[in-house]
This record gives structure tokens, C-alpha cells and sequence, in this order.
């Protein structure tokens, strides 16, 4: 009998998950199925791969050892897939993107748009995380493109830098520092701060640019963040493209901190030399460098204009 090379994708994903149940969900299948998988690939090893005493699924030693070589057996069948996607018409299968929640939408969706309209064979595949959660899921998907606000660098890393995003610091007009002058970091710490939680497993990645204050409320996205600055809750960083509106009619305001209420970053549309680009992520490079370009500039028009008004 030969060993079913999927079990091995089984193994990893019961890992990184730590149960059975959690693992079928992830693997849109049946959790006996995982079970019996698992159970069948042991029979067939003679080798007893999880530890079953323990709540979480916990790997035996000889199914540590099992597992890494599954996984150097998994990446050869990849490059074999990959070498043979590259050697057809050069249309890639699978086009997988993560990006930042961070970043403007309209322009990447504007270029999503005019890729279909090339009518390509590539199934894309959009995924959106925070801070650290984005490289963690590119790397652990084996994604082809990331676009970020910030990231690890490695020798293997081709990053394409796009245009600046500035983000401001708020409150609502009707939160206390909306009244103040010259305040300090200690005025600022007094209140509550609002932030973005890390979505990679271990969050490990702080936001380099909160406060260090004791009242800190983490939120899952942007959208909740900008509701929660709406109804008073606390102060904190938005990008500016989420909050022009709201920051013209007066409904937020940028507070007045003596250590500055704005800052800019330049995000990051990061490949990886190991998984070389097909046809679709080419164009989509493309096709993204452009949008978020004419994105730029609508947006100083928008400004100019406001100005001149």
C-alpha cells in the first residue's frame, strides 16, 4: 500500500491547530475523516505519530521526525506542481494575496476588476490580516503576494515599494482631548487608546505606534475601530483615506499632541523569489502599481481641491 502523501498536509494542519475538530473545520472535512486518515497512516507506518493522553493533538517524537520529512516531501510535490503550471501557457493555478487591513481597498479592488476582464484561468485568492498576521499567513499559506505595512525583510524578499499613507491621530469631537492643547504623553495615557489587535497566532508584532498606556482596547478591523473613535470610546490612529469625511464635517478630530497627530508609512507589495511569479501575479504587480498610483493622485486632487475651498 502506498502512504497518501495528503495525510501529511493532515499531520501539519493538526499541529498548527493543536485539536481534531479545529483541524476538520480548516480542512472542510469530516473530523472522522481526519481521524481515520491519521489512524490509517499510522497502521501503515507502524509508528504511533500523536500522543492522544493530552488534550491538545501533541506530536510523539517519531512523528516529529515523520512530520519534517512529509513536509520536505510536500514542498518537492509543490515545486513539481509549480514547474509544471510554469511550462504550460504560463497561467498560474492559484493566485493567493494577503494583504493589510491598512491599506486602501478601492485600488486593489479596481485592479482585481480589470484582471477579470482579461478573462485569465487563475483562481485568486484574497485573504486580509493586521500588523504581523500578514507575513505570518504568507508564509505559512505559501501565498504569492503580500501587500504590507511592514514586514521581515530576507534575502529572498522582492519588495515594490507603493505610494505613502498617512494615518492621523483622532478622538471624536465630543472625547475630552478633542479640547485640549499641547497634550502630553501622560494626558494622552489618562484615556483609553484604541488599537488594532496582531492577527498572526503568537502576536507577536505591537504597533509600534501606540502610547504605552494601561487603557488599551484592541479591535478586529478598521470599520469597528472608526465606530468605536465615533462614539467616544478612546483616541487612536486612522488611516486618513478612512476618515476624510468624518474629519471635514468635524465628527472626529485630529487631537493635539505635542509629540505629532500625524505620521506617514510606505507599504510594500512583496514577493518572494522562491515561488516565481506566473502570468496573473505579473499582471496584477502591474495592474496594482497603476492603480494605487491614480489612487494617489485622486487623492491629492481631493486635497488641493478642499484647499482651494
Amino acid at each position: 500500500m502506498r502512504i497518501d502523501i495528503d495525510a501529511f498536509n493532515v499531520l501539519q494542519v493538526l499541529v498548527e491547530e493543536g485539536s481534531f475538530s479545529k483541524a476538520s473545520e480548516r480542512l472542510h472535512k469530516a473530523q472522522s475523516a481526519v481521524s481515520y486518515q491519521v489512524k490509517k497512516l499510522e497502521q501503515h507506518l507502524g509508528v504511533t505519530l500523536f500522543n492522544r493522553d493530552h488534550y491538545r493533538a501533541e506530536l510523539t517524537p517519531e512523528g516529529k521526525v515523520i512530520l519534517a520529512e512529509g513536509q520536505r516531501l510536500l514542498q518537492h510535490l509543490a515545486n513539481i506542481e509549480h514547474l509544471a503550471s510554469r511550462f504550460s501557457q504560463g497561467w498560474e493555478p492559484k493566485l493567493e494575496l494577503v494583504i493589510d487591513g491598512a491599506l486602501p481597498m478601492e485600488p486593489i479592488m479596481t485592479a482585481l476588476k480589470r484582471m477579470s476582464e482579461h478573462n485569465i484561468p487563475t483562481k485568486i485568492q484574497l485573504n486580509m490580516e493586521f500588523l504581523g498576521g500578514v507575513q505570518h499567513r504568507f508564509e505559512r499559506e505559501q501565498a504569492d503576494l503580500m501587500l504590507v505595512k511592514d514586514y521581515r525583510t530576507g534575502p529572498s524578499y522582492h519588495p515594490k515599494a507603493l505610494p505613502s499613507i498617512t494615518s492621523v491621530l483622532v478622538a471624536s469631537s465630543q472625547h475630552p482631548l478633542s479640547q485640549l492643547k499641547a497634550i502630553s504623553l501622560p494626558e494622552l495615557q489618562h484615556h483609553v487608546e484604541l488599537t488594532i489587535e496582531d492577527s498572526s497566532p503568537g502576536k507577536r508584532d505591537r504597533d509600534e505606534m501606540q502610547f504605552g498606556g494601561d487603557k488599551v482596547f484592541y479591535l478586529s478591523g478598521f470599520i469597528m475601530k472608526k465606530n468605536a473613535l465615533l462614539k467616544g470610546l478612546g483616541f487612536g490612529w486612522m488611516p486618513d483615506f478612512l476618515i476624510s469625511e468624518e474629519l471635514a464635517i468635524g465628527e472626529l478630530i485630529a487631537i493635539d499632541f505635542i509629540g505629532g497627530n500625524r505620521f506617514s508609512f510606505t507599504p510594500q507589495l512583496v514577493s518572494t523569489l522562491e515561488r516565481p511569479l506566473g502570468r496573473a501575479g505579473q499582471l496584477f504587480t502591474e495592474l496594482i502599481l497603476e492603480e494605487f498610483a491614480q489612487y494617489q493622485q485622486q487623492q491629492q486632487s481631493g486635497l488641493s481641491g478642499a484647499g482651494l475651498g
